[in-house]
């Protein structure tokens, strides 16, 4: 019986589902059929496949073949078929060992010479196969990536040849190994560099401290821009495991993982040109979007008020839940969106020469329409509200004196990082209903002061919420056991922008 079985993976979101390749030989007019829901360049394989084979010296068989990649009714995409529906043409056609494919899965894009080419989403593969217990053969550069994932057993190929060759026993392909630390020359934006704001630059730490939403308010030039892309200096380190979920993601979106850029938090600034796709991802085949590369990082919406309303409210239910479920009428996808939300905005449609107060010239309808931009409930789920003002001369002059750098900063925020460590798996901004009740309690005094602040700002249940766990976050950062007045006192005033928005 001319069929054989080879194993590898189709990607789904994150997930990398089982496809069972199977190649059966028949008699008749030779021919070449995929079928199983392939796509086109899944259809274009056949040619790639036929050159590949007679390029590395192997006999293409004339004969009536049929390659199923089931299950059925899975779609599949992408050249990542070539290299197991080449292995099964071999193996059913007797050039090749049946017995040596069970173990193994496989994964590569061939070039007409024979050459593997790298494919994207190897990390999410991976991992399926390593909790599969199935070792993997894989392109060079995807196995690099690969690797990162210490546990699995993953050979690198660079032709179809050696992979061959392998099987049969002639050569052993490379183990990829496991980087321990992967060398970077990425360098981190300073905090020093950034003059006045004392204020701006306390909300920054805090919000860092317990990871917590900022909307920065400000006139152009004032440093918002400069102060959010020097957020990811200072949060604490990631996780092996948190790498993972980001890396995971980026290699599934185009252009891919950099290697370069493991255990570093994203950053991720999209245009205020983007659409609401491009920010929670979708398509006809469900791809992450902008959320969901920020994920364990930092999202920046520079010039808040510039984006569509209605590309704003999105990230509402990500804000809350920290996932997305991009939904087709084919498909169905679910990405992890676990991002720090930090938003900056001009205080009115003026010029430079506006601060939203006395020089400002817009009108009162200006200001409203300008304000009306940002909806209620999105606002709601921001847990900092601060004013960036403009510095004065002063502050600018080449002798003034540095703010503390990123490494002092970042200190401080690795302190308070390892007491909610303490606490539990989560940062305070991520904190349960239970949770606030047993972590972020307050004396009698301190619920009267937080409930006069509620009635005078018109705040929400989910603002009181949110304000006790910025308490929680300061005393943290001040080694405070309980939360003290003047903790509660400094999170309230980080809400005091609210009239701000509703006046």
């Amino acid at each position: 019986m001319q069929l054989a079985t080879v194993y590898t993976r189709a990607l789904n979101g994150i997930n990398a589902a089982i496809v069972t390749v199977e190649v059966h030989l028949s008699n008749g007019l030779p021919s070449f059929s995929i079928v199983g829901l392939p796509e086109a360049a899944v259809r274009e394989s056949k040619d790639r496949v036929r050159a590949a084979i007679i390029n590395s010296s192997f006999e293409f068989p004339a004969r009536r073949i049929t390659v199923n990649l089931a299950p059925a009714d899975l779609p599949k995409d992408g050249g990542r078929y070539d290299l197991p529906i080449a292995l099964g043409i071999l193996a059913a056609s007797g050039q090749l060992d049946k017995s040596a494919l069970e173990q193994y899965e496989f994964h590569g894009e061939l070039a007409l010479s024979g050459l593997l080419r790298e494919i994207n989403g190897s990390l999410p593969v991976t991992l399926a196969a390593q909790q599969a217990s199935k070792k993997l053969v894989l392109p060079v550069k995807s196995a690099q990536q690969a690797a990162l994932i210490e546990a699995a057993e993953i050979y690198s190929a660079d032709h179809l040849l050696s992979v061959c060759q392998h099987l049969q026993g002639l050569i052993s392909l490379p183990r990829a190994k496991f980087v321990s630390h992967v060398r970077n020359n990425i360098s981190v934006p300073d905090m020093a560099d950034v003059r006045g704001q004392h204020r701006a630059r306390r909300a920054l730490e805090i919000a860092a401290a317990g990871r917590h939403n900022m909307l920065m308010v400000g006139p152009p030039g004032t440093g918002k821009s400069m102060l959010a892309s020097r957020l990811p200096g200072i949060l604490p380190p990631m996780t092996t495991a948190q790498a993972l979920e980001s890396a995971s993601i980026n290699s599934i979106s185009y252009p891919g993982f950099d290697i370069r850029q493991w255990k570093i938090r994203p950053f991720r600034s999209p245009h205020h040109t983007a659409s609401a796709v491009a920010l929670v991802g979708g398509g006809s085949k469900p791809s992450p979007g902008e959320i969901s590369l920020a994920h364990h990082g930092v999202l920046f919406l520079d010039e808040l008020t510039e984006f569509d309303r209605h590309v704003i409210d999105v990230l509402r239910e990500p804000l809350e839940t920290g996932s997305i479920t991009i939904s087709r009428a084919a498909r169905q996808a679910n990405f992890p969106a676990r991002f720090q939300l930090i938003a900056a905005m001009n205080p009115c449609p003026q010029g430079y020469s506006c601060d939203g107060k006395q020089l400002c010239q817009c009108t009162p309808e200006q200001q409203r329409k300008h304000h009306n931009r940002i909806s209620a409930p999105f606002l709601d789920r921001i847990d900092i509200h601060i004013e960036v003002p403009r510095i004065n001369n002063q502050a600018l002059d080449i002798d003034a004196p540095d703010g503390e750098n990123t490494e002092q900063i970042r200190r401080r925020v690795y302190k308070a990082f390892l007491q909610q460590q303490k606490r539990g798996p989560r940062s305070n901004a991520e904190l349960t209903v239970n949770e606030i009740e047993t972590f972020c309690k307050i004396k009698t005094e301190e619920k009267l002061l937080l409930e006069t602040a509620m009635e005078k700002l018109k705040l929400s249940a989910r603002a009181y919420h949110r304000i006790l766990k910025l308490a929680r976050t300061i005393a943290d950062i001040e080694n405070s056991r309980n939360i003290e007045k003047q903790h509660l006192t400094e999170a309230i005033s980080y809400r005091s922008m609210n009239r701000f928005f509703t006046s």
